[in-house]
């Protein structure tokens, strides 16, 4: 068996008031995962609980963001967070809570048999 790279969803989330990285974190990762069905682990025959997935969130200030919160976003399988420097942070003229855009890409792997993979 080996685990194989099968998609890669992208997405986009904000925190238009409040300067959450968190809940623009949460938010990406719903848009990436929203535009999608994955229908392949059904169709190769393995559990979709078996897919590993891993998660890259960009987003200013990526010690605010609670990892555990963006995990239990995903509706299968097992995943790991990794939180980078990234996305946009807009200040407001008269406030001091900016608008936070956070992006979310989420590789989906699969373990194949080797026949499966080296064809």
């Amino acid at each position: 068996m080996a685990w194989t790279r099968m998609v890669l969803e992208i997405g986009m989330g904000t925190d238009i008031r409040g300067a959450d990285p968190t809940k623009a974190a949460i938010r990406a990762l719903k848009d990436a995962l929203r535009h999608n069905s994955l229908g392949v682990a059904d169709v190769i025959g393995v559990p979709v609980d078996s897919m590993r997935i891993k998660i890259t969130i960009g987003v200013p200030k990526p010690d605010g963001v609670n990892a555990s919160q963006v995990l239990s976003v995903l509706p299968h399988g097992t995943g790991e967070v990794e939180v980078i420097e990234g996305g946009l942070e807009i200040p407001h003229p008269s406030r001091d809570d900016p608008t936070i855009i956070a992006h979310a890409a989420a590789v989906v792997y699969l373990d194949l048999p080797e026949r499966v993979v080296s064809s």
